[in-house]
């Protein structure tokens, strides 16, 4: 990706001088001037990427994990995917957490720790989002 970065920005660069009249006539008068090509994307996050988590191949006999945001719709939505996910796989067992705040992880109010254990007690998450 970096290589066609500098690749892109030399034949910009290239095509400025020579769409310049005067500026290719300076090129042409320093040809052994050096010229430094910067990549303007930054190495911010030296955290290596992970891959998706892999996937279920059934959901028959698993726990599956509802999750409701805090908006009105969420917890309806999460009640009809209950029925369904029961009508289709009735050894499957879920359980419903129902966020209350839009935060998630606040500390405050100890949800950070309840939803932490509830992922933790899953073998899947479904999430509802009630707009």
């Amino acid at each position: 990706m970096r290589k066609l970065l500098v690749v892109i920005a030399a034949a910009v660069f290239a095509t400025t001088m020579v769409s310049d009249p005067s500026k290719a006539q300076v090129a042409k008068s320093t040809a052994d001037s050096q010229f430094e090509v910067l990549n303007p994307w930054a190495e911010v996050d030296p955290i290596p990427l992970r891959g998706i988590s892999p996937r279920l191949t059934t959901l028959a006999g698993k726990k599956i994990g509802l999750f409701a945001n805090f908006k009105r719709a969420a917890m309806p939505m999460a009640a009809s995917v209950e029925r369904r996910l029961k009508g289709m796989y009735p050894d499957a067992q879920t359980d419903i957490f129902n966020s209350r705040t839009p935060n998630v992880t606040e500390t405050e109010t100890g949800n950070k720790e309840k939803f932490a254990a509830w992922a933790k007690g899953v073998d899947a998450v479904i999430a509802m989002v009630g707009d």
